[in-house]
Order: C-alpha cells, then sequence, then structure tokens
C-alpha cells in the first residue's frame, strides 16, 4: 500500500495560500485491500511530530474522506504545519505518506509595508530596492509581497521564484492577493538586497476590448516585507518604506497585448546585489491605490511548462520565420551575442498564409518583442507580457541558429489528471488540441483565447468547457479563485454575473454587460461541475451565495415580467457562431431564440442551486428551488412544446437543450430525438450548433440511442466538423467552425482565434460516453463511478485512464475482428462502481480478473456492481456497431419513389425490378447495418464516404424521413 497526491487546498505543499477552510485529500495506490477500514490524519509543528508538537490527531476514523478531510482547527498566522496521514485496509495493509506541509499567510495581521511607487515617469519600468545588514545567523525568511502591475522579485542577484506574471489577474479594486515565498536560501549573514523589477501588467497597461490603459490606476506600485526569524529567536523586518530607491531599467515598454521592448544597455547586472552603487538612484514615494483588501493567494502558480524546439523557414517574402509546431501561450527565449546597439524584433503569430507569415487576426494587438543589444552575450526573455503564438517573424539576426530559441508554454500549474486514447489519431490530435486550448487559456483566469487584443475571462466559454477541464486537471483550485472573482463582481450588479469576469473597469460594456443566459450560468455549474468531479463540499459552501445570488437575479427578472417562469428579458449571446442563423449576414448570433435558451438555462440553474442545497444541508432554500425548478419546466412545455410534443423552435440546439436538460414529459423524448436526428440528416449528419448547442450534442444523441449519429458528427472531416481544423493542421482549437476556409485562408480578422477552447468541449463526451466514465451525483469525486462505454465502429478501440480525487480509473474497449466487444476495467482502491456492458446477454458475457459483488441483466444490458479490483468482459453485442445508412426509411419507402429508385441504382449498378414484390423484404430499415440487410449486399462493397452520400441523397429526396 502507498499513499500518494497529498494535497491541502488542492495545492501540492502550499506557502501563503489562503486555507482558512482546510481540506486536506491523498490517494491510495497500490494495494490488494478494496476498502478503507481507517484513516490517520496527524498534524504538527514540526517535522518531527513529538508528542508536544502535535496539534491534531483524528484517530483512527472509519468514515475519513481522503477526497476532503476537514479537520477543525484554528491556524495561526505566519505558521508552517506538517501533516501525514495513516491508511489501514480491509485486509490489514497498513501505509504512513510522506510528509506534507502547508504554510498560513499574515491572514488578518496588519501590514508594515505601505505601497511605494518609484519617483519617476509614471511610464517608466523600474529597478527599485533596499539594502540592508543581517547580524546573525538566518532561521528562516519570508518575503510577502503583491504589486499594482506584475513584479519580478530578486535577492542578491537571484530571481526567488520560478513564477511569472506575479501577482495574476485580479478584481484589484475589490481584493489584492499577494505572494508568499520561502527566501531562506537567498540570504546570508552581512549585507543584503531586496529588489523588484515592476511592468504595467493588467492593472495599468493597455487592456480590454477598447484597447485603454490604467485601467485601476496609472502608476506602477510595489508592497512587501521581508521577515527574517534568526538562530537566536529575534526577528528582523525589511518592509517597502520611503527609504527603498528606484531607477529606470532596461524594460522601455509592456503590455499583455503589445508586447516587450528591451535595451540591454540600460541594464544594471548587479542592481539587486550589494556591488551595485545605488548612489544616483532616485526615490519613492508612498502612493494610495484603488485596491482591496489584501488577502492570501487563491491562484495556482503561472510557470514554464513544456518547451519546443523551432524549424526556420524562409517565406516566398524572404521572411525569416521560426515554427514552433505547437500553438500556445507564453514566450520565445533566445541566446544571443550580438554587436551593441543591434536590434532583434520579434512579431508572434498564429498562421501563414500562402507561406507568408501573417497575424491579422491579432487586431489592434501589437504581440511583439523588440531587444537592443549592449554588446555581450545574453540570455534574453520577456518580464511582463505573454503572447498566444505558434509562428515567431524574426528580424535583425544574419545566420540565426534554431537551436538558440525555445518557445515555452507558461501556464497555471495543476495536476494532471486525464489521458484518452483512441484508434483515429485525428480524434487523438482532436483531444490534444482541446487539451492545448485549456494551457493556453488557463493563464490565472480562464480566458477566452491568448493571443489577440481581447484575453478576457469570458464566462461562456469557461463554464461549457469545464467538464473537459476537470478531465484533464485538477481544476478545483483554479476554478475556486475565479469564483472568488465572480462573487465581487456579483456584489457591485445586485447577484447579476458579468460575460466578463473580471469586468474590465473602463471598457465599453458588451451587450448589457451582465446577464446573459449561459454565460451567467456559469454561477451555478463551475461550482456544482467541481464538486461532481472532485468531491470537495467546500467549493459548494464557499460558492453556495453565488450560485444563491445568481438564480434569485433570474427570478427577479421573472417577476417583473409578470412572474410567467419564463426568462424573457434582458439581451442574451445564446448560441453564440452558430451556423443556423436564418439571417446569413449575421455571422455571430445563431437561430436559436434568446429567451428560449434564457428559459433553459433558467430551469437548470435552478435544478443546480435546488441540489446544491440539498447537498450541504439547507433544506429550505432547497424546499423553495424544487418548487421554482417545476414550475419553470412547466412553464417552458406549455410556451415551447406542442401537446404532441414538437418543439416549436426548430433548431438543432433547441432539441438538444431540451433533451440535455431534462425539460420534457417523458412521452414526448423520443419524438423529440427523432426529429433532432432528422434535423441532422438534414444537414447530411452535420451539426450547426454553437456555444450553447455543441457541448451537449453528442452526449444527447448518446443518451438516446444513437451513437451512430454521435460518432458519425465526432469523425466527420469536411466543415463544418471537428476534424475539418485537424485536417487543416490545427494544434489547439479554433473559435470558429471555419477559422479557415476550405481554400486554406482565414475566414475573418475581425474575430477569429485559432486558441480558442470552447468547441473542445466534445472531450466531455469522449470521456463519459465513448470511454463511458462518469461521476455520480451521490458519490461525487468519483468516489462512486458509473462506467457505461457505448462503441461504435466508427473507432475500433478506446481508453482512458483517470487519476480521480479518489484514485486511478480506467476503462477502455476494443472490437475484435470476430464482432466481439473486449472491455477493460480499473476500480480504485476504496471506490465503487456500476459498469454497465451494453447490448449483452448475461449468458454471452465472458468476464476475467476480479469478481463482481452483484451481476444481473436489465433492459439489453449486463450491470456489474463491483468494488476495487481489475475486470475484464468479452462478448459479441446483440447490436451491430457497424455504421449503417443513418436514416429512417424503409424498402419499401425507397421502392415506391422512383426518385429513390435511381438514386440506389446509381449507387448498386444492379436492376431493382421485382423488389417491391418479395413481402419478406418489404419493411426491412435502412437504419439495420449494412453487413445485416441481404438485399443490399452490393452495399456493402461501397465505401464510407459511399454510404454518407447515399444517405445524404435519400434524405433530398424526402423519402418518407
Amino acid at each position: 500500500m502507498k499513499i500518494v497526491r497529498l494535497r491541502t487546498n488542492h495545492f501540492k505543499n502550499p506557502l501563503g495560500c489562503n486555507v482558512s477552510d482546510l481540506s486536506l485529500s491523498w490517494v491510495v495506490e497500490e494495494t490488494n485491500a478494496k476498502k478503507q477500514e481507517s484513516a490517520q490524519v496527524i498534524i504538527s509543528n514540526n517535522d518531527k511530530f513529538n508528542l508536544e508538537s502535535i496539534i491534531y490527531d483524528s484517530g483512527k476514523c472509519k468514515d475519513a474522506d481522503s477526497r476532503s478531510f476537514r479537520p477543525n482547527i484554528k491556524l495561526e498566522p505566519c505558521t508552517r504545519y506538517y501533516w501525514k496521514v495513516k491508511v489501514i485496509g480491509d485486509n490489514g495493509d497498513l501505509a504512513e505518506s510522506d510528509i506534507a506541509t502547508f504554510e498560513t499567510g499574515k491572514v488578518n495581521e496588519s501590514w508594515n509595508g505601505i505601497w511605494i511607487t518609484p519617483d519617476l515617469n509614471k511610464d517608466v519600468h523600474p529597478y527599485m530596492r533596499k539594502d540592508f545588514e543581517v547580524d546573525g545567523s538566518i532561521k528562516s525568511a519570508r518575503v510577502y509581497a503583491t504589486a499594482a502591475g506584475i513584479y519580478e522579485m530578486e535577492i542578491n542577484g537571484e530571481k526567488i521564484s520560478e513564477e511569472y506574471l506575479l501577482p495574476g489577474y485580479s478584481v484589484y479594486d475589490c481584493w489584492m492577493q499577494y505572494q508568499t515565498f520561502d527566501v531562506t536560501k537567498y540570504l546570508k549573514r552581512g549585507k543584503n538586497v531586496i529588489g523588484a523589477m515592476l511592468g504595467k501588467g493588467w492593472f495599468s497597461g493597455r487592456f480590454g476590448l477598447g484597447g485603454l490603459e490604467n485601467t485601476y490606476g496609472d502608476r506602477m506600485a510595489l508592497i512587501c516585507e521581508l521577515i527574517i526569524t534568526k538562530e537566536d529567536g529575534s526577528k528582523m523586518i525589511i518592509a517597502t518604506d520611503e527609504s527603498w530607491k528606484s531607477h529606470a531599467g532596461p524594460i522601455s515598454k509592456s503590455g499583455i497585448y503589445d508586447g516587450e521592448h528591451y535595451n540591454a544597455n540600460n541594464e544594471i547586472n548587479d542592481w539587486s546585489k550589494e556591488t551595485c552603487d545605488d548612489s544616483n538612484w532616485t526615490g519613492v514615494k508612498p502612493i494610495e491605490l484603488k485596491v482591496g483588501a489584501m488577502e492570501e493567494r487563491l491562484s495556482p502558480p503561472i510557470i514554464k511548462h513544456e518547451y519546443f524546439k523551432p524549424k526556420k523557414i524562409i517565406t516566398p517574402k524572404g521572411e525569416l520565420v521560426l515554427d514552433f509546431g505547437q500553438n500556445m501561450a507564453g514566450w520565445v527565449e533566445f541566446e544571443v551575442n550580438l554587436p551593441k546597439d543591434a536590434r532583434v524584433f520579434m512579431q508572434y503569430g498564429e498562421l501563414l498564409q500562402k507561406g507568408y507569415f501573417y497575424r491579422d487576426n491579432l487586431r489592434s494587438a501589437k504581440a511583439e518583442y523588440e531587444y537592443i543589444s549592449n554588446g555581450k552575450k545574453s540570455h534574453v526573455r520577456p518580464h511582463f507580457t505573454y503572447y498566444g503564438f505558434r509562428y515567431v517573424k524574426v528580424d535583425g539576426i544574419e545566420n540565426l541558429n534554431p537551436d538558440d530559441f525555445k518557445a515555452y508554454a507558461i501556464h497555471s500549474h495543476m495536476d494532471e489528471l486525464g489521458e484518452i486514447k483512441t484508434s483515429d489519431e485525428r480524434v487523438n490530435r482532436l483531444i490534444l488540441n482541446a487539451k492545448w486550448g485549456q494551457k493556453g487559456n488557463f493563464v490565472d483566469i480562464p480566458t477566452d483565447c491568448p493571443q489577440r487584443d481581447e484575453r478576457m475571462g469570458w464566462t461562456g466559454d469557461t463554464q461549457v468547457f469545464s467538464g473537459t477541464a476537470s478531465f484533464f486537471t485538477d481544476t478545483t483550485a483554479f476554478y475556486n479563485k475565479y469564483m472568488k472573482e465572480l462573487r465581487e463582481e456579483q456584489k457591485l450588479i445586485n447577484g447579476s454575473v458579468p460575460v466578463i469576469i473580471p469586468r474590465v473597469r473602463n471598457q465599453r460594456e458588451v451587450g448589457t454587460g451582465h446577464g446573459s443566459s449561459a454565460w451567467g450560468d456559469v454561477a451555478t455549474i463551475l461550482p456544482w461541475t467541481t464538486y461532481l468531479y472532485f468531491g470537495d463540499k467546500s467549493m459548494l459552501e464557499k460558492h453556495y451565495a453565488a450560485m444563491k445570488a445568481w438564480v434569485d437575479y433570474i427570478i427577479r427578472e421573472d417577476e417583473a415580467d409578470g412572474g410567467k417562469r419564463l426568462w424573457q428579458t434582458g439581451d442574451h449571446i445564446a448560441d453564440w457562431l452558430a451556423l443556423d442563423n436564418p439571417d446569413k449576414s449575421d455571422i455571430f448570433n445563431g437561430g436559436t431564440d434568446q429567451y428560449y435558451v434564457a428559459t433553459v438555462y433558467y430551469y437548470y440553474s435552478v435544478k443546480l442551486a435546488a441540489d446544491t442545497a440539498e447537498a450541504i444541508g439547507k433544506k429550505d432554500d432547497a424546499e423553495y428551488y424544487r418548487k421554482i425548478q417545476k414550475e419553470v419546466k412547466e412553464a417552458f412545455c406549455n410556451e415551447y412544446i406542442t401537446p404532441n410534443g414538437k418543439i416549436s423552435i426548430d433548431t438543432q440546439t433547441a432539441h438538444v437543450l431540451a433533451l440535455f436538460m431534462d425539460l420534457l414529459p417523458k412521452e414526448h423524448i423520443n419524438r423529440v430525438a427523432e426529429a433532432l436526428k432528422t434535423k441532422l440528416v438534414d444537414k447530411g449528419i452535420h451539426l450547426d450548433t454553437g456555444f450553447v448547442g455543441t457541448p451537449y450534442i453528442c452526449r444527447v444523441l448518446s443518451s438516446v440511442e444513437a451513437n451512430n449519429f454521435a460518432y458519425k458528427l465526432l469523425i466527420n472531416d469536411d466543415f463544418p466538423s471537428w476534424l475539418y481544423s485537424i485536417n487543416k493542421g490545427a494544434t489547439t482549437i479554433w473559435e470558429r467552425w471555419n477559422s479557415i476556409n476550405t481554400d486554406g485562408s482565414v475566414s475573418s480578422t475581425g474575430m477569429n482565434s485559432m486558441n480558442h477552447y470552447a468547441y473542445g468541449s466534445v472531450v466531455e463526451w469522449i470521456a463519459r460516453d465513448v470511454c463511458g466514465l462518469n461521476p455520480v451525483f451521490d458519490k461525487p469525486g468519483f468516489k462512486k463511478a458509473l462506467i457505461k462505454p457505448q462503441p461504435f465502429a466508427y473507432l475500433k478501440n478506446a481508453n482512458i485512464k483517470y487519476k480521480s480525487a479518489s484514485g486511478t480509473y480506467v476503462s477502455s474497449w476494443e472490437l475484435s475482428e470476430d464482432e466481439k466487444v473486449k472491455y477493460a476495467f480499473d476500480v480504485p482502491f476504496n471506490c465503487e462502481a456500476e459498469i454497465i456492458l451494453p447490448d449483452a446477454k448475461l449468458t454471452d458475457v465472458v468476464l476475467k480478473g476480479d469478481k463482481p459483488i452483484n451481476i444481473e441483466e436489465r433492459d439489453g444490458n449486463v450491470i456489474l456492481k463491483v468494488e476495487a479490483g481489475k475486470f475484464e468482459a468479452v462478448y459479441k453485442p446483440t447490436q451491430d456497431y457497424y455504421p449503417c445508412l443513418n436514416i429512417n426509411s424503409s424498402l419499401k419507402d425507397v421502392l415506391e419513389n422512383e426518385e429513390g429508385i435511381e438514386i440506389l441504382r446509381k449507387y448498386i449498378g444492379a436492376s431493382l425490378d421485382g423488389f417491391q414484390n418479395i413481402p419478406e423484404l418489404r419493411d426491412m430499415s435502412f437504419n439495420k447495418p449494412l453487413t445485416a440487410n441481404p438485399i443490399f449486399g452490393p452495399l456493402s462493397l461501397l465505401n464510407q464516404e459511399q454510404i454518407d452520400a447515399l444517405a445524404i441523397e435519400l434524405s433530398k429526396c424526402r423519402v418518407k424521413i
């Protein structure tokens, strides 16, 4: 038995993070035990765990929760704690974990430091420093710091952290998060120097749709405390005050959108060392900032991750371009040894067009880097910006050596959890593209895109992708911070939710600025998704106020409109970028009525609020929201569903939402599902959904036993489809289905990103339905899983390995040559699962591995109830998983239609005379697989492209669809 992944509030050994709601978690591996007999959590104030140092001991708890163990203890400020856990399994296995740590920040302690700004022109990017002397042996030292802008801090010539873009992006006027650093190793007895470089960043640099500066203020500023504890127990505090000094640095310009200009001639190499002569430096001055209360950090660290080496390209124009092979967020670092005043100029972009460097889609973002050499060999990197790019055009270096350049992906750090593989490498690339879309857009906040003059926290993009993101990584801490931003913004607008969080204070509002359905519903969807995937109830408790405020806002809007239990007021973005708008001049808004979408999400958010209230024991709230939920459903059906079950809004998205959100009476589900399939056939089995319909369409199709449609949407590679972008060389998810036209040209420059993850939400369907791994409402965090794979022969195999909060699951399947399916599953320690083997008879299933605790046959499936273990199953399914014509027509319907007969004759090249008179064949369905349909033996010789073309032609001749 081994205990791994010890986390405190979902951080590994956090330093100075907000742990006021202390939550400890761990995972047990490498044991034959099935269940936890007991677990014991011990917390100490030193790593010896001697009796007098232990401040908490749970004892042997039978119900200790490894997903979120919450000891109710009072934590002291600026204190390091040590903890470990002991686990006993039901077979007697025993393990003790390694020691993990967490350290509190200043909490409510007052600051000795004050906000200071350099006594320089407000646009000058400064060095700031303070020298001091330590007259004793140092036991430990901590820096507590933050900035108005972006800062990098050094002590005695060394950068004190591997983090970048500190302190990140927040609703600065509501709260300011500060960082804590252990700097003991950087200090020495005697003379020392602490210093910082500052940039404008999100605080005062050009940012937002209006591209204005001074969003929160017009000065760069710093606040800092260095607290040194000596071996004799005494403390020494070096804090920002008027004794600090400042000097212009080498960075002349910086901005999130525009990049950075760096003149190495203005470097002061020893600026943070005692050897620096600062006698001619200028001073600093105190500054009053309009910022919120100082609080411990919630942000995961923004650090360097993967790096890429480039290929050198010379374009037809003679441009020197580096291709790093992957679209990403980050920057390029390089080595140079150039003459003094030589200039290197770099421009970042996502695309080539006709072989040329291209970046018109960046709009006003300059996305450039300029370096002026001081004549010395140097390692060069940006400091106060980042870029979204794959390609970089370089001017100023003759005989450029690509080996001197590296591109670093820079994003918020989270534990990576999920790996999904299939038999189709294009689908695997799609999954990887979605993962890279997340990496590029998880830079402290979940952004829409990382390259153009936007990079903002669009709430709609965030909520639709949250399930996929939670299969890829542990999103809990990242989303917890974002929900803090959301709640602070909510307080300013009476419970509504902005479409962008944080709101850019001096930019023009988008639409109404707040209150859009689907976008505002991030307030309920994000906490619930995180709870469902990771099982930490504190996410619901902390963010229930935000969930409740949003739902109550919608109810007030409804009440002001007459209390119809419909949301038919306001301005809603709705199915953004869908392809079904009858007004072809409107390329942004989908064809689904905005108030239909609003009412659907009204229902969904009220349901989630009721679910949450039940989960955290708020009985009265739960009853109230259940009542509203029921009333909204009744009003929705009366408004939008005919008595016979037809939806009045005739779009794919309208049908998808009604089915996914469970808004239909049971007797109408089949009709609406059939109508959705017909609408897909009308589009040649292609979707025309946007940001609202796309995340759910495949999940809905799988839920109504239309896997053939769902898989066909997945493997389509013509426009519009997911694989269309793969064929065009995409390495991230595009903003639009046609971000690149079929001829390779960019479809638009006004709003067109090659790294926009919303449509990557299809990966949640691949994980949940193709691979079959699902969290369960009553035991979230995968303490229990519903494993229900749904194979179909457009793929030959699929596999997911997922390091859940409760342990590592595996679910895989493979189709064999003899039309059998082989399944393999791993269920981790102290977990349980219900495994549904689809289209199975108990007498046909051969099981291997650990024994299930229960087996039954129900509704055409075999259900295994299992505890921890490895399980295999092989059988020939009762349904054929091979592609069929995908239309709902009988043979009779076609043969009674002259046009249908001609279409069939064209494809099979055979006479159809007399077929109408064979009774046993007249009603044979085209929906049956071709291999099982003897009359169409010639059809079995057609390839899939021909089969699909035949289905489309038959649908167009209106053969009783």
